[in-house]
């Protein structure tokens, strides 16, 4: 228990990086002002045009700080996307409860229940897509009751939400056969995550564990499903452990590429390194509607699988990807000067050097590397017999700065 309050205080740290804003509807669904508040990501305010995700929270009085604090570590070193958090209010008395009322023969929403599914769908949604700027990509979230709830939104032709993370849920009637059925249907891309806990009851547990052997075995490339059986924690305890483990789940193929990832996906490719590093970010925007920049990081990754196979042409493609992202860096000259550096052809390889030199720095990429390239490779060029440096230290003391780039000739 300890340290999972030293864990909560860590993940909480990171909420103050974002502003957090507490808003009112006048709902006409449930006749009365439902308050909510919505968590904007660090960058919000400094980049006017992008766009985020969106994660509504159910139960969001206790389930914000840990969603946002899970998030903001995560987004800090760049394994997760920022996300806009929307928690919904549901701290009076018993007001979760009635939110989620449901007949207790269909299994389907009714009363306060159903005025509460039509607010969340028809009013707290469509003021959060006019006032904020967020994606397609949209998530739902809740905990036992709430998390029960939360699946009716897949009962409709056309879900409002892309991904669901049910935590411990008390499922409706009929419900454990009812979602595998529903998910079996779908034709665009599903994520949907649920945990038990050990401290959760025996029926819930139970029927829980019946959804779970229906999804599994679901043969769908579109369903990202994933379950989670957390041992030694409590019905309250495994929130704290499902949240990154949801996340992550979801969001793995938007992390930077790891050591893992390296050697186990991409270093044992026979060629195709750069039409790997392009369909891992088309599959990014694809799934969540996110259009980025390849991080700087992933280039090298996939720079060093090449060097490593000794494919060096693929870099003339990773050069063109990198005039795509970083058209005023000297990162494709870099990759070029590099190309031509392994093929030993040092002359050309100044050439692009030369011309890097001439652009902005990027990552580990600076003007005194490609000075040292530029010096090195001259060292070991002759002509008549002598090398570039013995010829031109007449005419140049050093090689503190190169010569004028020249055109950049076609690529073979």
């Amino acid at each position: 228990m300890r340290q999972l309050l030293l864990v909560l205080l860590f993940l909480l740290s990171f909420s103050a990086f974002s502003q957090k804003i507490t808003d009112t509807i006048v709902s006409q669904k449930l006749k009365e002002d439902r308050e909510f508040t919505v968590s904007l990501p660090e960058s919000y305010a400094k980049n006017k045009t992008k766009k985020y995700p969106v994660l509504v929270l159910l139960d969001g009085d206790y389930l914000l700080d840990p969603f946002q604090g899970a998030l903001s570590y995560a987004a800090y070193w760049g394994d997760l996307p920022e996300v806009i958090i929307v928690g919904v209010s549901q701290n009076k008395k018993d007001e979760r409860y009635s939110d989620c009322t449901f007949d207790p023969e269909t299994g389907l929403p009714e009363g306060k229940g159903e005025q509460f599914f039509e607010f969340i769908g028809q009013e707290l949604l469509p003021y959060i897509e006019k006032t904020y700027r967020i994606s397609q990509f949209k998530m739902i979230a809740g905990h036992d009751v709430t998390a029960g709830f939360l699946n009716f939104y897949l009962y409709k032709d056309q879900p409002l939400f892309n991904a669901y993370i049910s935590l411990s849920p008390e499922l409706p009637v009929n419900m454990e056969q009812i979602i595998p059925e529903r998910l079996a249907t779908f034709n665009q891309s599903m994520f949907y995550y649920q945990a038990s806990a050990d401290g959760d009851t025996k029926e819930m547990q139970f029927r829980i564990k019946q959804l779970d052997s229906a999804a599994v075995i679901l043969k769908k490339p579109n369903l990202n499903y994933h379950f989670d059986e957390f041992k030694g924690t409590s019905h309250y305890s495994l929130v704290l452990h499902a949240i990154p483990s949801a996340l992550y789940y979801f969001f793995a193929g938007y992390q930077p590429i790891s050591v893992i990832e390296f050697n186990e996906k991409i270093a044992v490719l026979p060629s195709g390194y750069v039409e790997y590093l392009a369909k891992k970010y088309e599959t990014i925007e694809k799934l969540f509607a996110l259009n980025m920049k390849i991080r700087i990081n992933d280039f090298k990754a996939i720079e060093a699988a090449i060097l490593k196979n000794k494919a060096y042409n693929e870099l003339d493609a990773l050069a063109e990807l990198a005039t795509k992202n970083y058209p005023k860096s000297m990162l494709a000259d870099y990759e070029l000067g590099l190309m031509f550096e392994k093929k030993e052809d040092p002359k050309r390889a100044i050439k692009y050097y030369q011309s890097a030199y001439q652009k902005e720095e990027i990552g580990n990429l600076t003007k005194d590397m490609m000075l040292d390239k530029i010096e090195d490779l001259k060292k070991g060029i002759p002509i008549n017999g002598k090398s570039i440096k013995t010829e031109t230290q007449s005419q140049e003391q050093t090689t503190e700065q190169p010569t004028e780039p020249v055109q950049e000739e076609k690529k073979p």
